[in-house]
């Protein structure tokens, strides 16, 4: 094939996208997702989750490591070679002229992009802003926000740092009053939650920050709960939807917020450096852009996607994530990583010295439990879990939790888990 004719093709292919008949998921792996669906059709998605032979196909998607044990995906999660090989081909098509082919032709893909999160996300597109993180999302309102002095923002000790720190700033430099609950969990109550965001609410009282999932141990808030609360009393509410969004079976209207933030690298798999805002719809218009805009007070949702110069490859290789989680489904996804979470973490549950610091209970967690050996700091069990049996997992130290997080997702293999539970047993066994 001659030299031009190769070009044309391969920008011909780059061009279609992620949305169309030719997409790289469809292409790899659309008939063996297919043929893995109809084999366990008329199974329960609670019953696929224990199916082996179904999520081997989901995990043979992925290029991890098989000499690490990757046990840390609340943090970032790797993202399928599909979503890989979209970036490769989006970056190559860039730099062949970054300024035409990033401003002229993938800016195009974003309002496709738009529509699709909108869809999984159960929303209007025009209340979806494209950004590169739940920090940056959320930031955006917490900074957008007209908050004057005296008026009370309410959170917890436990939401994420970033987050905390923007509430401080704004309590610093113009005097809002930034007021932390603390929730010692895991908690199987949502009414003891509820009560505890209820009490705390005041005549000042404008905004309640509530974490969905609280990343450090994986307690799902009761949101929806809290929403209905807070509105019977005037009190907006934001949700940090960093670990929630592609994990679990949800639509964010159903949560009743008012805004919500969320990262795309995380259980969407997405490649890192992409996240989501959505704003109802009602109330874009009061939320001034983090950054600069030429209509700061209009109600389009594209003004908070005034970022300057970013990377549109990363950005359209969200495309072939969402592809690639909407061929498992969100109810079958959520089942197997609750089912990997209950897996190992009710086995290390029987060994003597080890604690688990997460309910158990689906309705209260799902992906992220947290676990520690009597005898060890969470950073010594972090050192030992890496250094001697190549599982990777993470050490937390924050405000009342001390443990170390331990995160499958789809591609997690049940040896890889029985291996985490012999590891424990082994170390909490030579603990003096």
């Amino acid at each position: 094939m001659p030299q031009n004719r190769r070009l044309f093709v391969k920008q011909f292919t780059a061009l279609a996208g992620a949305f169309s008949a030719g997409n790289l998921f469809d292409i790899a792996h659309a008939a063996d997702f297919a043929h893995a669906a109809k084999r366990v059709s008329h199974l329960t998605d609670a019953e696929v989750a224990a199916d082996e032979d179904y999520w081997a196909t989901v995990q043979q998607a992925y290029t991890v490591n098989s000499g690490l044990i990757i046990l840390n995906n609340g943090g970032v999660s790797p993202a399928p070679l599909v979503v890989q090989q979209a970036l490769a081909r989006y970056n190559d098509l860039a730099n062949q002229g970054p300024s035409y082919y990033m401003n002229r032709v993938l800016d195009m893909g974003r309002e496709p992009l738009r529509e699709k999160l909108a869809l999984l996300a159960g929303t209007l597109p025009d209340e979806i802003a494209i950004n590169r993180n739940t920090t940056e999302a959320l930031n955006t309102v917490i900074y957008g926000l007209d908050l004057k002095a005296g008026d009370e923002v309410i959170g917890t000790k436990q939401d994420y740092p970033n987050m905390i720190q923007a509430y401080r700033q704004r309590a610093m430099r113009e005097g809002i009053v930034y007021k932390q609950l603390s929730f010692d969990f895991p908690i199987e109550n949502d009414e003891q939650i509820v009560k505890a965001f209820a009490d705390a609410i005041t005549p000042k009282t404008k905004l309640l920050h509530v974490t969905h999932i609280i990343n450090w141990v994986g307690q799902i808030m009761p949101v929806q709960k809290i929403c209905r609360m807070a509105h019977s009393r005037g009190v907006e509410v934001m949700v940090d939807g960093a670990h929630s969004f592609g994990l679990l079976d949800f639509k964010i209207p159903d949560l009743g917020c008012d805004y919500f933030g969320t990262s795309l690298h995380k259980f969407l798999s997405a490649p890192v450096g992409t996240g989501m805002l959505w704003i109802k719809k009602e109330k874009i218009a009061k939320i001034w852009p983090l950054l600069c805009n030429s209509k700061p007070q209009s109600d389009d949702i594209r003004k908070f996607e005034t970022l300057g110069t970013r990377s549109f490859p990363i950005e359209q290789a969200i495309g072939e994530a969402l592809n690639f989680h909407n061929a498992i489904g969100s109810k079958r996804k959520q089942e197997r990583i609750h089912y990997l979470k209950y897996y190992w973490a009710s086995r290390a549950a029987q060994i003597p010295r080890v604690k688990i610091h997460t309910s158990l209970k689906p309705q209260y967690s799902c992906a992220i439990c947290g676990v520690t050996v009597d005898g060890m700091t969470p950073a010594e069990l972090d050192s030992a879990l890496l250094g001697k049996y190549k599982i990777h997992a993470v050490g937390i130290v924050w405000e009342n939790i001390s443990c170390v997080r331990v995160t499958p997702h789809v591609y997690t293999k049940i040896a890889d888990l029985d291996k985490l539970v012999k590891a424990l047993t082994e170390i909490a066994a030579g603990v003096k």
